[in-house]
């Protein structure tokens, strides 16, 4: 493609991105497709000669398109955010243009110097310790991995990395039953195991309960085993939940464990003051993430990890072999010695964008909107005969149950699936579920980056309505 023809379609798909922003509640939310359309419309093989790019774009909105759930819906109340916003695109933009590999100062300066800033910037918007030193990672995954690693070196001295995990004793993971799968996952990958990931029983509120914590603990160390790390959340997955930094803080330090905090939602709204409650005990934290792809209105991928001991994040991940070493070794920051992969994205640009195009008081503020409207939507629920919150609302997921009363809490639970189905199968919003003790609960996340009161107020309307309609068949009768 010669450079006129990429000026041209260049300006013709900004022209797309900026019609799709406007336009994008006219799609159906979720993808209505059924499995194996998209492949099935596809060619088995790749073309032999070049093809016109009005062909791709053709296919893209023929092809592509139906199959896309809409993430950028201010209807999307699904899962957790996956938030992008004009400046975030257009840096993305540059990043791509760029195409640099950003695995050490080296190789692209600007991106190293900038990560090291925006990761200053984030650490003083959300008011943690200046001890904190911060990386970019591609997900809150990765990070508790590398936080689980990164432990497992320290409890080691330095040795499972050289050894082999043999002969290091049993290790042991910590987190509640309501943590995130990544803490197990990464428990397998660390090589920790799967076995060796304790989950913790929770409060009324879905936190951790720090009493079983101990027990737990002190049970496994008179057993033998050798107690590693402790991942506490701020804002679980299901409910959002968060648990206490403090008082689980206060066990990892008389037992000298690494505490890891998993904020991947929930800690973006460390950047309001009056949420700040939340990071209550932060002084025992070893090390912390969170996405501002989920909440902060920066394109996906960008997971904001915090450290304490950056030498120990460095030993446990450096290697130097000699097509790397450079002259500025010890004067920079190489961030492919801060995690797993060699490889790096010029992520930090995009942050830069939005920090500067927003500002933080624009921020707080959205942020601070979308919390509100949890709260509003929490207050109706409360509100309405036959609903009922299922969880506390500290930050944007609403948990609730429709049970009319007559029916049996298994023909509640499928009420609610088909309450889940039906609106989601209708294209104007996009919500989803969790269960707790066996319980089907719907979720409902106010955190969409355009989201408005008017969207909340609509889906609640369709939900009451759909909810009624559906209500009979169970020898209901329901009128809201």
């Amino acid at each position: 493609m010669e450079s006129d023809e990429f000026r041209k379609r260049g300006h013709g798909i900004v022209e797309w991105i900026a019609r799709y922003y406007e336009t994008v509640e006219q799609y159906p939310v979720k993808s209505r497709l059924a499995p194996g359309s998209v492949k099935n419309a596809l060619p088995e093989t790749a073309p032999a000669e070049s093809e016109s790019f009005d062909l791709f774009l053709r296919d893209f909105d023929e092809i592509i398109m139906p199959g896309i759930t809409h993430w950028q819906s201010p209807n999307f109340f699904a899962y957790f955010p996956a938030n992008s916003s004009p400046p975030s695109v257009l840096a993305e933009m540059l990043t791509s243009a760029l195409g640099a590999q950003c695995m050490i100062w080296e190789t692209s300066p600007a991106a190293a110097e900038l990560e090291e800033r925006m990761m200053e910037w984030l650490r003083d918007m959300t008011g943690l310790s200046p001890e904190f030193e911060g990386v970019i990672q591609d997900s809150a995954s990765s990070a508790t991995l590398v936080a689980l690693i990164t432990a497992r070196e320290k409890v080691t001295q330095y040795r499972s990395n050289m050894e082999g995990l043999s002969g290091m004793g049993r290790m042991r993971v910590y987190a509640s039953r309501q943590a995130h799968s990544s803490v197990e996952k990464g428990a397998g990958v660390s090589g920790i195991g799967r076995d060796n990931l304790v989950r913790i029983e929770v409060n009324d509120d879905y936190s951790i309960d720090t009493a079983a914590l101990r027990k737990a603990m002190d049970t496994d160390i008179s057993a033998g085993y050798i107690p590693c790390c402790v991942v506490a959340t701020l804002g679980t997955t299901g409910t959002t939940a968060v648990d206490s930094l403090r008082a689980v803080g206060e066990i990892c330090r008389e037992k000298n464990i690494w505490l890891h905090v998993d904020g991947a939602m929930g800690g973006t709204a460390l950047l309001l003051p009056e949420m700040r409650w939340m990071a209550d005990g932060m002084e025992y934290v070893d090390s912390i993430v969170f996405n501002p792809h989920k909440w902060m209105f920066t394109n996906f991928d960008c997971s904001a990890y915090f450290v304490r001991d950056a030498a120990a994040l460095i030993h446990t991940f450096e290697i130097l072999p000699e097509y790397l070493k450079t002259r500025t070794r010890g004067m920079v920051n190489d961030y492919r010695d801060w995690g797993i992969p060699l490889g790096r994205r010029f992520r930090a640009l995009k942050l830069w964008a939005v920090i500067r195009t927003y500002g933080v008081e624009r921020l707080q503020a959205m942020i601070r909107e979308h919390i509100r409207l949890a709260g509003m939507l929490a207050g109706l629920i409360e509100a309405e005969k036959n609903f009922f919150l299922m969880a506390p609302v500290p930050l944007t997921t609403v948990c609730f149950r429709y049970k009319p009363e007559g029916i049996s809490e298994e023909d509640a639970n499928r009420l609610n699936e088909q309450i889940t189905h039906t609106l989601n199968d209708g294209g104007r919003i996009y919500l989803t579920h969790t269960k707790i003790d066996g319980i089907y609960i719907l979720r409902m996340v106010t955190s969409q980056t355009n989201v408005s009161e008017k969207h909340v107020l609509q889906a609640w309307e369709m939900i009451k309505e759909c909810a009624s309609a559906l209500s009979s068949k169970y020898g209901a009768v329901d009128i809201y």
